[in-house]
């Protein structure tokens, strides 16, 4: 899909999320991203308040693009740091194959308590 359709992120603040008329913004397949750790240093540690380049790279990695999405985040110098923190989640999620799939691995990982 990313190939034909292309990909693209929401550029925001996480401060004025409720701003964003998501409903106006179209899209082919739109998608959430599942559970991730930031490593931006704006915030770094906390769960699901990825970086726009974070959320870009998660993308492709999970899609199977993982040499792009490494060369994303090799323009940041903590770019590496978000590959160590989500390492085991992003090898979870790319072996998905669906939606409901990277859905359920998530949700798996998140009762099991874990923690990158």
């Amino acid at each position: 899909l990313i190939a034909t359709k292309g990909l693209a992120v929401v550029d925001c603040s996480w401060a004025r999320l409720d701003e964003v008329p998501f409903g106006r913004i179209k899209g082919a397949a739109p998608r959430l991203l599942p559970f991730m750790v930031a490593a931006n240093p704006v915030n770094y540690g906390k769960a699901c308040k990825l970086s726009c380049a974070e959320a870009f790279a998660a993308a492709l990695y999970i899609c199977g693009l993982r040499q792009d999405a490494v060369n994303v985040m090799s323009r940041f110098k903590w770019g590496h740091s978000f590959f160590s923190a989500n390492a085991e989640l992003l090898d979870v999620y790319c072996r998905c194959g669906t939606a409901a799939d990277v859905i359920a691995a998530q949700n798996a990982w998140l009762e099991a308590g874990s923690r990158c």
